[in-house]
């Protein structure tokens, strides 16, 4: 059996899917198998329509598929916000039609929501390698202004032809790929929290994104010259990424702490040159910082960690809530978000000590795994340069400040457990800060 029918065994979701060139020439064949003699409507941009939309809805007539009027957002502008949610769902609900979603991850995105909220499956015809939310559960959508992930079931059926996403437009693929990478560095944070018993590896998931994930990284060139086959492998494994999320109905097979500069700046709904800075484009720079504090781990010399120092400066949650209303004052949305997951993982002095005692043990063996399952931080950022996508902060916006003001509240946006809580735990996030971000650093925010 391969890894493609191994996942869809064990998915929730999605049961089918196509990544081939000319898989637009079986759509047809994909929508009656999943969906009988159901009606289709098509959901499209303009741009998606021309590319790919208007072939998908030649094939479905040509093989006697009923279907409503195509839906085509024509906003240049067009992103996931609940405005246009709205719009499609009050077109989609007038009949009782599945939803065939030809785009990439807004289209996705806003077509797996309102398919949730009727009750029915839809599928996706994607049209860019650009991120790994075609087969994942969970819709991204800008609501009252912050963007926010909203519980949704996975497409039923996928379809990818990789000769279309290579031609993607510049940045798309890039995004993919910013994003694809980001899953090296995560796989470090899951061995980290196993390490001190805060959630076990699920082997299954972690292989089905891992196996075959520096295949699909291996050329960032070719991919960023539109070749089809580095295409189609950077494809896999994003859709590999979405099918291990839906397994183990989490995102923690692919997401870390790099993740969380994402969540952070959607937050404050980042924007660069009159555009909102695509997710991988975010994961990219947040994946340079997680692989810089995963590397300072490496050089720190944890097998002699003093516990009992590190206890003892462990301040309650009373303590710890001052801390962040302290960071993240002026903020009252991160601070909300903070304050909810920080408490959700906060423990006490005696569970810290327990946690650090259990890492000291394993740390001799664990640092030669995530060495070897780490990139270095040169590596990451050559990958990123050579695919064209951003490898400094100010490349989407963020200055070195900003890059340093978002760092220091990292620790506390989310309850998942990554390096930056090892790095919390241990008393060293001062020093890993001062080894990023002071004189000499990464990031050198002592220049005027």
């Amino acid at each position: 059996m391969g890894i493609i029918e191994e996942a869809l065994q064990k998915t929730t979701d999605t049961k089918a899917l196509i990544l081939e060139e000319g898989a637009l020439e079986r759509t047809a064949e994909m929508f009656k198998q999943l969906f009988g003699d159901s009606r289709a409507v098509v959901v499209a941009d303009t741009n998606t329509y021309r590319v790919a939309g208007q072939q998908v809805v030649e094939n479905l007539k040509k093989n006697g598929v009923p279907q409503e009027e195509p839906f085509v957002f024509t906003d240049p502008d067009l992103y996931a916000e609940w405005s246009y949610l709205e719009q499609l769902e009050d077109y989609v609900k007038k009949s009782d039609a599945i939803p065939v979603a030809v785009g990439s991850g807004v289209i996705n995105d806003l077509t797996k929501l309102v398919s949730t909220h009727l009750g029915r499956k839809y599928m996706i015809v994607g049209t860019a390698a650009s991120m790994d939310g075609y087969t994942a559960y969970g819709a991204s959508i800008t609501f009252e202004g912050n963007k926010q992930t909203f519980d949704c079931k996975a497409p039923y059926g996928a379809l990818l032809d990789p000769a279309i996403a290579a031609k993607a437009p510049e940045g798309m693929s890039a995004s993919g790929f910013a994003d694809l990478i980001a899953k090296v560095p995560a796989g470090a944070d899951w061995m980290l929290a196993e390490a001190v018993g805060a959630e076990k590896v699920d082997e299954f998931s972690f292989n089905l994104v891992q196996s075959k994930l520096r295949e699909s990284l291996s050329d960032p060139d070719a991919v960023a010259a539109g070749e089809v086959q580095p295409t189609a492998m950077l494809a896999e494994g994003l859709i590999m990424s979405g099918f291990a999320m839906q397994a183990l109905q989490s995102s923690r097979p692919a997401s870390g702490m790099e993740h969380q500069f994402s969540h952070y700046w959607d937050m404050e709904g980042l924007c660069y040159q009159g555009k909102h800075v695509s997710h991988g484009f975010k994961v990219g720079i947040g994946t340079l910082v997680s692989t810089a504090c995963l590397e300072y781990l490496l050089d720190y010399d944890l097998e002699n960690l003093d516990v009992a120092a590190a206890v003892a400066q462990w301040p309650t949650w009373e303590e710890q809530e001052r801390q962040i209303r302290t960071i993240f004052a002026g903020k009252p949305g991160h601070l909300a978000r903070a304050l909810k997951e920080s408490k959700d993982k906060y423990a006490d002095a005696q569970e810290v000590g327990r946690q650090l005692e259990a890492l000291k043990a394993v740390w001799p063996e664990l640092k030669v795994k995530i060495r070897e399952q780490i990139y270095p931080y040169a590596v990451v950022y050559d990958k990123l340069k050579r695919m064209r996508a951003p490898y400094e902060p100010e490349m989407i916006g963020v200055s070195r400040a900003k890059l340093l003001d978002t760092f220091k509240g990292i620790p506390y946006m989310r309850s998942r457990f990554t390096s930056a809580d090892i790095l919390l735990r241990a008393g060293l996030l001062k020093d890993a800060e001062a080894k990023l971000f002071g004189k000499g650093g990464y990031w050198d925010c002592t220049q005027a």
